[in-house]
């Protein structure tokens, strides 16, 4: 493991705002996010997959009255959020440390306002269709974790992830108010992305590839 990894993963294990097995309230932190981390009761979002964290901090920084929370598995990316989120004294920042697919460990039910997808592993080979994270038992957790009226958004830049996505809502009798774009930045959407970009998305813009974009309600 090169040594600026290694020095980072050291250094996670006492980031206050960085949550990761180890820690004493790890393993608690279902249905309490509130009260054993953030201290309020301000309404939660979750970002999956969040990366480096530059979408979770981006809307920390925009919504000072919510909580946001960005979920990696990838320690050293987390410890580039969780710095930046200390330099900017956002308290309203967490990270967790976990595998996507262990995420209703963490959530309890109805605890989540609203979850972001932000531009996941497409996952193209039909073998990893299940990893993929709008695919149907991914849905079935998110649906859990979100309150009644909760809501989940999703930006890609893959067409593939996003014509697989838009057919499996297809298939369930339990999505409301859906609504997509296939070229966000040439949508009416704007607005609803807080012009906030990550690093990743602005290189596919840079290249030309428009960012696909949708949001929706589960029927409860």
């Amino acid at each position: 493991m090169p040594r600026a990894k290694l020095k980072r993963f050291l250094e996670n294990k006492d980031l206050s705002n960085l949550l990761q097995e180890g820690d004493e309230i790890f393993s608690n932190l279902k249905g309490n996010w509130n009260e054993l981390h953030f201290k309020n009761d301000l309404p939660l979002t979750v970002e999956m997959g969040c990366g480096k964290g530059e979408y979770t901090i981006g809307l920390a920084q925009v919504f000072k009255e919510r909580n946001f929370i960005g979920v990696d598995i990838k320690g050293d990316r987390l410890w580039t959020g969780s710095k930046r989120a200390t330099k900017d004294k956002l308290q309203n920042a967490a990270f967790l440390r976990t595998l996507i697919h262990n995420i209703y460990e963490f959530f309890a039910p109805n605890e989540v306002e609203t979850i972001w997808i932000t531009f996941p592993d497409p996952r193209p080979r039909d073998r990893d269709i299940k990893r993929r994270l709008t695919s149907p038992r991914f849905l079935e957790m998110y649906k859990d974790m979100l309150k009644p009226d909760g809501q989940v958004f999703l930006k890609t830049d893959s067409s593939g992830l996003f014509d697989y996505t838009l057919e499996v809502l297809s298939e369930r009798d339990d999505i409301l108010d859906l609504e997509y774009t296939f070229d966000l930045y040439q949508s009416d959407y704007l607005k609803d992305h807080y012009d906030i970009r990550t690093n990743f998305e602005q290189k596919y813009l840079d290249l030309g590839e428009p960012i696909k974009y949708l949001k929706f309600r589960f029927k409860r």
